[in-house]
């Protein structure tokens, strides 16, 4: 995919540059720090690492300027002299139009840090039900009563009874976590909010936690909301001593929300939904604002059965529900990524039979068009001369018992090649060579904090 966000963000430092050089120097810095959004996001994306460079040395300069521009605005709202080089403008404001026009920044300032959190906001489902995840029962259940019920029998929570507004899924990766958010998206009536680390951390001082005072403020007026943070753990880390001043910030602003969540808006109006990959790394105040703490583990073999034909979806196959049992069986150990990607790895099979075959069968389809199918590399044909069955060079030769024609994948009309249907040998051909992405002790460990502080999913 093309990276639209460097061109994107020239495109705006250029009129930054404008404003600069015509005084507006409002409008310049904020056109700066909009800039500096894009060339992040835009420099994530980039591989060459020559261009990379440039553009970073280019950012640095801008964000020189930027600065330079904000002590001087900062200066003038106190009440400061002004400097030629700093921009020329004139001191002798009054107190009430200093008061006013910090009031216009901040609107101007929050307009801003919500409009770079409406990129979070889920417009369109994902189109995923409850059906597609295979399993998790439990943790279906405790999201369902959270999410679901409220909104379709409110009379269900009267009195002290309350749905939990904060839900940890936590377990090993590729287990269907972020899987289970995109249910919630499709099945909940309610703004859903999806965000990271990259959403809410600003290279600017003070400017991180305004970003999340705001998505919880945009979640609560928004009424029936959901905010789901994945990778919580690479924004709610344990707090220590060597950490710096603006990571422990952002962790403080996220236990006032927390604890805020029914504050400004209908009781249980809000949930927030945190997925991690090591619960133990969350810090203990964070794990406590999440009430409910959900085990996503390693999906049992029904799971895994159901996981495989999920994935092998419409593709022409001949298994039978006794094949995708087997199969189901033998992935012992695999996480819900883990059977995706033995499932395309075995879809592939059919391509390769394609490719590595030396002969191939012409047969009739059903509409009386003529088409061919790879036939075995070596085919158990005794009439086949030995030129047909070895790898030695052959000419243009037709077996008169087998039918199978001499020649290659790229001899073979695009039109008349007939793709083999995925069978159960393709599967066991690729579990040779995959292998499970958990390890036993990283499941022990798991196993261990589920002890102690969460509950199984399963």
């Amino acid at each position: 995919m093309e990276n639209e966000f460097i061109p994107k963000a020239i495109e705006i430092v250029k009129d930054a540059i404008k404003a600069d050089n015509s005084g507006d120097f409002d409008r310049a810095l904020s056109l700066y720090k909009q800039s500096f959004e894009y060339f992040m996001t835009g420099l994530k994306y980039e591989k060459n690492k020559a261009r990379k460079d440039t553009i970073l040395k280019r950012v640095d300069g801008y964000f020189k300027r930027a600065e330079e521009l904000k002590k001087y605005i900062d200066e003038q709202k106190n009440g400061g002299g002004s400097s030629k080089s700093d921009g020329g403008k004139k001191g002798g404001s009054t107190a009430t139009k200093d008061k006013k026009d910090s009031k216009d920044n901040d609107d101007e300032e929050t307009s801003k840090l919500r409009g770079a959190l409406s990129s979070a906001i889920v417009s369109e489902k994902p189109n995923i039900q409850w059906s597609d995840v295979a399993g998790l029962t439990s943790a279906k259940e405790a999201l369902k009563e959270t999410v679901i019920l409220p909104v379709r029998f409110p009379q269900l929570f009267a009195g002290k009874r309350k749905p939990f507004k904060g839900i940890l899924l936590y377990g090993p990766p590729g287990t269907g976590k972020s899987f289970l958010a995109k249910a919630v998206a499709t099945e909940a009536d309610s703004t859903f909010f999806a965000v990271s680390s990259a959403d809410l951390v600003s290279k600017w001082q003070g400017e991180s936690e305004k970003l999340v005072r705001n998505l919880f403020e945009l979640g609560r007026e928004a009424g029936k909301s959901i905010i789901f943070i994945d990778e919580v753990d690479s924004l709610c880390g344990s707090r220590s001593e060597g950490e710096s001043d603006s990571a422990r910030r952002i962790k403080t602003e996220f236990l006032v929300q927390m604890d805020g969540v029914g504050k400004g808006g209908e009781a249980g109006s809000l949930l927030v939904l945190g997925a991690t990959n090591v619960p133990w790394e969350l810090d203990s105040a964070i794990r406590r604002r999440f009430e409910k703490r959900v085990y996503i583990p390693l999906p049992e073999a029904a799971a895994r059965a159901y996981m495989l034909k999920m994935n092998v979806g419409d593709t022409p196959n001949v298994l039978t529900e006794e094949d995708y049992e087997v199969l189901g069986e033998k992935c012992e150990g695999a996480s819900g990524a883990d059977c995706s990607v033995l499932v395309r790895e075995a879809l592939m099979m059919p391509l390769r039979k394609c490719q590595q075959a030396k002969q191939f069968i012409p047969f009739k389809a059903e509409d009386g068009s003529p088409k061919v199918k790879p036939a075995e590399r070596y085919p158990n044909c005794p009439k086949c001369p030995p030129k047909l069955s070895g790898d030695a060079e052959g000419s243009d030769y037709t077996c008169k018992s087998c039918g199978a024609v001499r020649m290659s994948l790229w001899d073979v009309p695009s039109e008349q090649l007939s793709v083999p249907d995925v069978c159960r040998g393709d599967f066991e051909q690729a579990l040779g060579h995959s292998h499970s992405s958990v390890s036993p002790e990283e499941l022990q460990r798991f196993v261990e904090w589920t002890k102690q502080f969460g509950e199984e999913g399963v």
